[in-house]
């Protein structure tokens, strides 16, 4: 890359044993991705984009986010403008991310896939890496498989719902030309979310039907809830992945719980009391969950999310409007923690802790 104006084959490494390390040692070193939100079904049905827009904008609510901060009116993210439109609007956002790894990581997809890297992403460049990149995203080696394969990636961990039915799971298994393993992971985060009494209810109902089970009261939920959990771990699934914006270790009782829950069925929300002795409840048999199958459970830790009340309102929640949190979340994650620990039920653990200010407690 001696003509790059950016991207060099030393980006980033800024020593000799930088270099020697990367170079010699891990660059040639597959990729084994325990945190994705890859789709199954793109990799299952070996996908195809038309263009860079799809590939890079159809569902990157952190490009999302960036366009919005620059101005960008939202039918440019999820609206219906062109896919052209939508990808001049991105390059016209570029210049202003230094400093923002979506900077480097739109030069470096753009130097590694396609070889472009003799000039920056922005409006003046726009009609000819949209033009290069149309071309090339028509060949065969720019498939999703191809992709995964040129990447050098063995293992995918996809992001699943306790209702999905994992049918592109049993499909890529199934097909012993694809070299790479796609796993799902436990993904529960709406049996939490009883907030909003008419989505969870909704989704409770979808659960029942997929576990083949009436769900009367909390024991009931709890049992549906370990039947999805055993049937993916009948599909490989090893990994629990929790989004937790704030955490919650209050005490609680049986009675309690079950009151909050036959609340919600009922159509009715809980009050702050009733919300965070359920959350309680319900992350501390997950827990038990996670630790009897020898799953480990990531924790996304720290964030605030659907910041805006009119993007809640009007575009698919965390799709971008969401921001670091200040839930002052060290003190309850390590009560969680404990009251698994002390019964020797904690199963392996992974944080990702979106504030700083929390590391340090962590």
């Amino acid at each position: 890359m001696s003509d790059s104006v950016f991207i060099t084959d030393d980006f980033l490494l800024e020593n000799k044993c930088a270099q020697r390390l990367y170079h010699e040692y891990a660059a040639g070193m597959p990729i084994l991705d325990f945190h994705s939100h890859l789709s199954p079904q793109s990799i299952a049905s070996d996908g195809r984009w038309g263009n860079l827009a799809q590939i890079w904008l159809s569902d990157d609510h952190y490009k999302w986010r960036a366009m919005r901060s620059n101005g960008v009116p939202e039918r440019f993210c999820t609206g219906n403008a062109s896919d052209w439109e939508k990808f001049d609007q991105w390059a016209a956002t570029v210049p202003f991310l230094l400093r923002n790894p979506l900077y480097d990581w739109t030069h470096l997809e753009l130097a590694r896939y396609f070889d472009i890297s003799d000039r920056l992403l922005c409006r003046e460049t726009a009609v000819g890496v949209w033009d290069e990149t149309g071309r090339k995203l028509a060949l065969p080696e720019f498939s999703c498989r191809a992709l995964v394969k040129k990447a050098r990636v063995t293992h995918i961990c996809t992001t699943d719902d306790p209702v999905d039915s994992l049918t592109s799971h049993a499909m890529i298994a199934a097909d012993e030309s694809f070299g790479a393993v796609v796993l799902p992971t436990w993904r529960p985060d709406r049996a939490l979310a009883i907030e909003n009494v008419a989505e969870f209810n909704a989704w409770t109902d979808k659960l029942a039907a997929a576990a083949d089970v009436e769900i009367r009261d909390f024991n009931s939920y709890i049992g549906a809830l370990r039947k999805r959990h055993a049937f993916f771990h009948r599909a490989g699934c090893r990994l629990a992945d929790h989004a937790l914006d704030m955490i919650d270790a209050a005490g609680y009782t049986d009675k309690e719980v079950e009151a909050v829950f036959a609340k919600a069925r009922s159509g009715m929300a809980p009050d702050a009391e009733g919300f965070a002795k359920f959350r309680s409840a319900m992350m501390y048999e997950f827990g038990i969950m996670n630790h009897e199958k020898g799953w480990t459970q990531q924790f996304h830790i720290g964030a605030m999310r659907c910041n805006s009340t009119r993007a809640a309102l009007t575009v698919v929640p965390n799709t971008g409007a969401d921001s670091i949190g200040d839930s002052g979340i060290a003190r309850p994650l390590s009560r969680l923690l404990d009251r698994l620990d002390r019964t020797d039920q904690l199963a392996k653990t992974i944080l990702y802790n979106i504030n700083p200010r929390d590391n340090a407690l962590l």
